[in-house]
Order: structure tokens, then sequence, then C-alpha cells
């Protein structure tokens, strides 16, 4: 069991008077987490789990007294899965503004269901937080430095999610069961969208080209569809936290690609089981793809946790000159280059992009140094 680096930040975040949203994939451990914090309340907490239909009938379009009564006398409320609920937004804005002495924290699984909801509500109101995947740094606050590097490999192919972690057998059995049963259920839940074959084949596509630019027309054409079809796809499978875009950078140089994009999982597991292929490292032509999905997506989690905010690109110009990813910070870049083999990482960082843009630090990143970038 690992520890989770969000508890302790949500638990100092309580009682300030605003609701706490915990957002993150269906199976990343939300709930678990919620049960820690719990654990460490002293007085009466009510949970509220919104996947049962009566629950979502006592906090559907309910007035302060009955929200009161609800409530009763306890000081702590966990509403899960809260997008479920019509209206969540005001039910929360009545607790907040009306009974301050209590905390609330709400989950959602779908950031499309539950942001649409509790945005314009819950303005000045709410704490947001998004959870991952088990990081790379809360394996070393748990196990330590050697579990972490002997589990690398199997992050690589197998993912991170907890299930996965904790479990030495069935790996892929559970895999499968993680994507067969949870992958399309917020997306699918949403209305007029009813085409799973559709949305299958379009996460095939995406997931044999992570690391390489994507177009929405050549998208289009392979999974048989249009592409503003395949754009809004795209945008619910990012709302519900199983892939994410990194746009091109293109500010200064001619011949950089304008409206360029890649598209990583957060997840190798999952985008792993999308295609079967769970062979491996020394048996894969695309352990590249792999390292470079993987250390993007735990930087993401990284710079999360520690609230560290930036904005993030890859860049690549019509010469064929790239970098795999870029962080801005308050106006200066933080380059990075990403080498499963270290005998590769004497790669040069184009000289056109160190002169055109203000360089905090460069860093080619491999399985011998990666950890000084996590930790």
């Amino acid at each position: 069991m690992f520890q989770r680096e969000l508890q302790s930040i949500i638990l100092e975040q309580c009682f300030k008077q605003k609701a706490i949203i915990l957002l993150g994939a269906r199976q990343v451990g939300k709930t678990t987490l919620l049960k820690k914090i719990i654990q460490e309340q002293n007085g009466g907490v009510l949970y509220l789990n919104c996947d049962e239909p009566q629950t979502v009938v006592a906090l559907t379009n309910r007035n302060l007294k009955e929200l009161q009564m609800l409530i009763g006398a306890n000081k702590f409320v966990v509403i899960d899965e809260a997008q479920k609920v019509d209206n969540i937004g005001l039910t929360l804005k009545i607790i907040v503004d009306n009974m301050p002495d209590i905390q609330i924290i709400a989950t959602g699984s779908s950031a499309f269901e539950l942001r649409n909801r509790l945005n314009e509500p819950l303005t000045g109101r709410k704490f947001e937080y998004q959870m991952f995947p088990i990081s790379t740094n809360e394996i070393y606050k748990t196990s330590g430095y050697i579990d972490i590097q002997r589990m690398l490999e199997l992050r690589l192919i197998y993912g991170s999610y907890p299930d996965i972690l904790n479990q030495s057998t069935d790996t892929q059995m559970l895999l499968r069961n993680l994507t067969d049963s949870y992958l399309y259920k917020d997306i699918l839940a949403t209305e007029n969208l009813r085409k799973p074959d559709l949305l299958d084949k379009l996460l095939r596509a995406l997931a044999y080209q992570v690391g390489s630019e994507v177009s929405y027309n050549e998208l289009a054409q392979t999974v048989g569809s249009d592409s503003k079809t395949v754009e809004k796809y795209i945008e619910l499978l990012e709302k519900c936290f199983i892939i994410f875009r990194l746009n091109g950078l293109s500010r200064n140089l001619r011949n950089e690609l304008k409206k360029a994009k890649k598209i990583y999982f957060y997840d190798n597991g999952i985008r792993n089981a999308v295609i079967q292929q769970f062979a491996p490292l020394e048996m894969r032509n695309d352990v590249g793809a792999l390292w470079e999905n993987f250390f993007i997506s735990e930087r993401i989690k990284r710079n999360h946790y520690q609230q560290h905010y930036c904005n993030m690109y890859f860049w690549r110009t019509q010469s064929q000159q790239e970098i795999d990813y870029i962080e801005e910070r308050d106006g200066m870049m933080t380059v990075f280059e990403m080498k499963w083999n270290p005998k590769k990482a004497n790669t040069t960082i184009p000289e056109a992009f160190l002169k055109a843009y203000p360089i905090k630090e460069t860093a080619i990143i491999t399985p011998e140094n990666y950890l000084d970038w996590l930790l």
C-alpha cells in the first residue's frame, strides 16, 4: 500500500471553508485515499456514494434545511462520484455558504461532467486536485530506492495503477479488466455518445502514435470517421484522464511547425493494454516511445503534486530538428530529451532552439538519471 502525496496536501486544506474537489480516473485510488483521510478525522463523517441511486436522489435539488438534515451532526462529508448528481455544484455551494464548519470533499472520475457542474456555482469556493496513478515519488517514499529501480520495467509495460503495483501476479488480467470495465464507462455515459467501436479504434491508433505528431484528419481516415468527431472523442478521453495533449512550441522561428500536437497516455499500462502488447522490453521496437510516455507523464505527476505550474510543449521544425519535451515557467525553458539507451545520451539540443529561446536547463533523460527529475 503506497502513501499518496495528496493525503497530506488535502488534510492541510481541510476546514478552510472551501469544498475540496478530487478528480482522477476510475481505479486510480481516490476511494482508498478518502478512507485514509476519513481515519484522520475526530468528528463524525458522512460518506455518500453516488454510484447508489438513493444517494443521488438524496443530493439532487435539495434546499438548505434538507441538506442540514442529511448531514446531521457530521462535520466531514465525502461525496464520491459526485458528477452523477444533477446540479451538484449548487448543492455544494449551499453547504459551503451556509455550513462553514462542515468540510466537503467531492470526487469525480469525469472532469467533463464534474467540472461543468461545479465551475460556476463554486467559483472561489473550492480547492481542486487531480489524482494520478502511483507516482515515482510515492513509490520512493514508501519502498525506497532499490524497489523503485526494480519496478521500472514493470511500470513501463504494465503501468502504475494501484492494483498493478500491489499485485505480483495476474497483471495482464488486471489491466484487461481495468480497460474493459472502466476505460469507456464515463465516456460512453456522455449524452449522444454511443460508438464504442470507433472509440476503441481511435485509442489503438493513438497508442501506436505515442511520441509522434498526430493529425486529426489522418486519424479520421484511419478509424473511418471525420476530423470533428475524432477531436471530440480526444477531448473526452482527456477529460476522463486517459490521455493528454502536448502542443508544439511555435513563436520565434519561421520554420517551426505550427498547430502541431502529440498525444500521450497518463499510464503506460493502459496504452499497452489498448494494443495488447505486453512483451518484455528487450523484445520490443517501441521502447523509446514507452520511455518518452513514461517520463513525461511522471513529470506531470511530480509537477502537479509539488504545485509546480508550467506550460508544456514539444518542438519541431520543418527541417526535422526536434525536442521531446519542454517546460516553460516564468518565461524560462527547461528542455528534456529522452533516451532509453544511455550510450546515446550525448544527444545535443538544436542550436537554433538555444539561440531563439531563454533556457534555464537542458537534460538528456536516461534510466541512469531520471530520478533526479522526478523526486
